[in-house]
This record gives structure tokens, sequence and C-alpha cells, in this order.
């Protein structure tokens, strides 16, 4: 066996170590703490305090690690011959050594090159005993782990430098300088390459965090759109009655879902304007961004321009940081806007200006954010009728109705009626957690269809599911249900004998008395087209056609026209 022998005067504390592991390699170790103090190279002389100035100014240069590699290790050539610098780490759960940049001549580039070690090769490489954390290796032929590095360089014929970084004992990477050929490096080189310790460990400890940081985010993300995809679906988002009684609101919502244009969802209360609204999203090109829901109608007047546009610090009492609404949250996506009837005037005017340039300013800032969003807005409130009265402005209503849908009500589309109550009996079970889903008693649907469902389809699913907890057994009976007509119109006070039986004058007639009913009102609840099961915009053109005057050019009475 090998005896130690000392490659320089002791005080120099540079040894020359002969392990088993390295039988037949010369290794140089630098041990903590040397300082010989100006070195010459090429005729250029640097004190190590300068040198370790430059190339911490050189490593801190870019944030990519790629970058900063290239640029100290470019600085660090001028005074090491070397052609190759590559940072490296090692990799616990795969035993594997990884080089994750490499810096040459011509650049630096981020790679992820991993070298397979065996367990004998682990236990050499991790243990300080056996392999320091400063080598010098001029021939690297005896040495396996130097000689799978040399392999995934492509260069056999290499001098090395072996660097580990370390912080409070705990290895977190390596630094290895390369040049071709052997004897390239001496131990003058080697007092200058330790000094890149310390700046590339807080780099190195710098770029895992990171890289952990993107890999937690992404996690965090593929989590975040799969948990979305699974409270829209608990949520009830699947659209029932889409090929019965919805057919023509899906016709609609086809159209209009692969462009930006606003969409108004009207309705009464209940109908089902939410789920519409996500329809139009997750068909649209922003189905992967997100879905913002805001009901206007819950939040106070004081509170609704930071909750829409956000705030800055300091903007108001309690406002203690900066606050992004709903808008900058809903970029890249969509937000439904609930109940916009219930917006503030002074809201109203912002939203203004968020359709008409995609701008707006936090409550308290100055600086204008750009968002990409689509806006999708619903009410069972008379817009018209609210803007006639002053309550609504009429610039943002005619931007917001750029493509109106009605929705019915349930009991102008009944075939629905059992579908909804399947649906809602197995959700609502689960919701329960009745794992044996009820059949409906023999009967019951009969009284379903038989119900006007004054409160659309929200009442029909709270009526399951309080059958559902009243009762437990394999049938579900429903509660006693108000049996009634689908609401008729009551006869027309003095009316005149129809004496034509051609079409136009009977659907002439028809119309006109149930303006009278309605007093002239054509959209919204209880009004002409809700009552004649026609959208507002087919029946205005009927009474275009047939000479019948509506709006502010007509004024109806009870009794006359």
């Amino acid at each position: 066996m090998r005896e130690t022998r000392s490659a320089e005067p002791e005080s120099s504390q540079i040894k020359t170590i002969w392990t088993p592991a390295f039988a037949g390699v010369t290794i140089l170790g630098l041990f903590t703490g040397l300082s010989l103090g100006n070195r010459f190279r090429n005729d250029m002389t640097i004190s190590e305090a300068e040198f370790f100035r430059q190339v911490t100014l050189h490593t801190c240069c870019s944030l990519e690690t790629e970058k900063a590699l290239f640029h100290s290790f470019d600085y660090l050539r001028r005074y090491i011959p070397a052609d190759q610098m590559t940072l490296n780490y090692f990799d616990e759960e795969t035993g594997e050594t990884v080089m994750c940049a490499s810096a040459t001549a011509e650049g630096g580039v981020a790679c992820d090159i991993r070298i397979k070690l065996t367990t004998r090769e682990r236990q050499v490489f991790l243990n300080q005993e056996l392999t320091t954390d400063l080598m010098l290796l001029n021939e690297a032929a005896g040495f396996s782990i130097a000689n799978k590095y040399l392999e995934a360089f492509g260069k056999p014929e290499s001098s090395i430098m072996f660097l580990r970084l370390r912080i409070e004992g705990v290895l977190q990477g390596s630094l290895i300088l390369r040049a071709d050929g052997t004897n390239r490096f001496t131990q003058s080189d080697l007092s200058l390459f330790v000094l890149l310790r310390d700046p590339w460990t807080i780099v190195m400890i710098n770029n895992r965090q990171y890289q952990e940081l993107l890999r937690l985010k992404e996690l965090l993300a593929d989590d975040n759109r799969y948990l979305h995809k699974e409270l829209q679906r608990m949520a009830g988002s699947e659209v029932i009655g889409a090929d019965k009684g919805l057919r023509d609101v899906m016709t609609l919502v086809r159209q209009v879902a692969p462009l930006n244009s606003p969409v108004l969802i009207q309705g009464e209360t209940g109908v089902g304007k939410e789920v519409i609204a996500a329809s139009v999203h997750e068909i649209s090109n922003r189905r992967e961004g997100p879905f913002i829901k805001v009901n206007c109608g819950a939040i106070p007047d004081t509170l609704i321009d930071s909750e829409l546009f956000g705030h800055e610090k300091g903007a108001f009492t309690g406002a203690i940081s900066r606050m992004r609404g709903r808008f900058e949250r809903a970029d890249h996506g969509t937000i439904f806007l609930d109940e916009i009837g219930e917006l503030p005037l002074q809201a109203q005017s912002r939203l203004l200006r968020v359709l008409q340039d995609r701008t707006f300013e936090r409550v308290g800032g100055s600086e204008s954010v750009q968002v990409d969003i689509r806006i999708i807005t619903a009410t069972h409130r008379d817009l018209e009728k609210m803007v006639e009265e002053g309550r609504f402005r009429e610039d943002l209503y005619y931007r917001l109705n750029v493509f109106p849908i009605m929705i019915p009500p349930l009991r102008h589309r009944k075939s629905d009626i059992a579908d909804l109550a399947t649906y809602f009996i197995r959700k609502k079970s689960m919701e329960l957690g009745r794992y044996a889903v009820p059949a409906l008693l023999p009967g019951a649907e009969r009284n379903l269809m038989g119900y006007n469902w004054p409160g659309n389809v929200r009442e029909l699913e709270n009526t399951i599911e309080r059958a559902l907890i009243i009762n437990r057994g394999v049938f579900l009976e429903l509660p006693d249900l108000r049996i009634s007509e689908t609401v008729s119109i009551p006869p027309e006070p003095e009316t005149e004998a129809v004496e034509s039986l051609k079409l136009n004058e009977l659907v002439y007639h028809h119309i006109v008395k149930v303006m009278h009913i309605t007093g002239g009102r054509v959209d919204g609840p209880g009004g002409a087209a809700d009552v004649l099961g026609l959208k507002p915009g087919t029946l205005r053109h009927r009474m275009r056609l047939l000479g019948i005057p509506f709006g502010r050019k007509a004024e109806w009475r009870k009794k006359q026209i």
C-alpha cells in the first residue's frame, strides 16, 4: 500500500491524499482556512481579495444560473487555464449526480445531465473522509466518478478541479472546472478556485429553492385546475335540459361562447342563470382561465368599488395592504356579475370604462391596471324600465345587452322537471351521505309536473333536499305540493268580438289583449313576452310587422288601445 507523501512543506497545509478508493490517482486536497497570498499566473498578478470580489460581482450579474455561470467562468479563465465549468447537485431520490448548468468559451447553457452512481461510488462521493471538498485531478484514469463526468463531457483526456458547496455542513452541490489534457492545473489554480465556494454556494441554494418553487407552483396549478372542475361539477354546472326545454338557450350559448362579446342573461330568480354563464365560459377559449362570480346585490355599496377593482394600501381605514379586486383576479378569464341591476350608479360608471378599454384604477391608486376579461352579466330585473327611471345607465345597458339570453321559467319547460328531479336526488343524496339513492314514489312525478314552481329550479332543488331529509326509505315521498294550472291570461274587459278568422288578425288581437294586461310592458317577468312564451326580440318583430306600437311611443291602457 502506498503511503501518504507530502507535496509541499507542512506550513502550506497542502497534502497529496491516497486512499483505496483513489488507487493510482494523484489528488491535491485544500482545506478550509488556506491563505496563499498573491498568486502569479500567465504573467498576471492579482490578490485573492480582488479575485474574490470580481468573481462575486460576475457571479451575481444575472438571475439566470447559466448566464451567471458563464460570466463567472469567463472572468476565472483569465487566471486559470480552463475550457469548461459546470454546476452540479446530488439527487438523493435517484442516487444521481446532476449537471444543471454548463459554461464554455461560447456561453452558458442550462442542462439536466444525470450521472448514475453505484452504491460504493455514492459512499465515496458523499463521505468527507474519503473525498475532500476540494480536489485536483490532473489524471482521472483511476477515479471512476471522474471518468463518468468526463464521459458526460465527451472529453476523456482532461484535468479536473472539484469543489463541494456546503452551508452549515449540509452538501448543496459542487463546481467542476475542466481543462483539456492532463497536468493542466497547479496548486496556485486550486487556491483561486476555492474562492468561488461562498458566492456559488449561495447561487446553488437559490437555484435549488427556485426550482422547487416552480415545481410546487406547477403542482398547485394542476391541483387547482382539477379542484376547480370538481367544484363546478359538484355545484351543478351541468346543464339539465340542454336538449329539451333549454335547447334554444344552448344554441345561443354555443353561438356566442367562442367570441368575447358581453352576454346579458335574463330570467326569473332561480332559473339557473349562473349555470348558463358557466357554460358560456366552459365552451369558450377562456376555459383554462379563472371564472370569477360576483353577486352585486350581496356587496355593500361602500365596498363595491374595493371588491370589484381592488384598493391600494392606506386607501381607507382598514386597508393595511394592497388587494386585488375581482376584475384583476379574472384576468385572462371570465367575470360573471350576477344581479347587475343592484350595482350602484357610481360603480356602473367604472364598469362602463372597463367595458370600453379594459382598464381601471384601484381605489386610492393612480396606476392603470390592464385586464383581458370577458364580462357576463345576469339579472331578474327589467333593465329597460330601470333605464327609463334613471336607476341604470343607458349607455351601460346597451354595452351589456350585446347578446341577450332569456332563460324561460321552469313552468314553461316542464319537460325538464323529471330530469332535474332525478339529478337533484343523486346530487343531494351524495351531499347528505346517502349512498343508496332513493327512487321517486309512484305518482310523485305527476305532482311535480302539475306544480307551477314559482321559485323555479331553486325551489325544486330545495324541495328534493327537504324530502331526502325527512324520508329515509327506498322510495322518496315528496311533501304536498299545491297543484295548480299553468298561469292563464285573464279575460280582457270590454273585448270586441273578432269577426275575421285570418291568422294575422287573430295574432294581432291576441297580442293587443296581452299588451293591455301587462300595461304595455314587453320584457321581464310578467311582461308580454313572458306571458306569450316568446323572446322579447321575437315579439317586437311580430309587433312591427302587425303595426302594433310598443315602447315609449305607445301608451297602453286597460280598457282601450
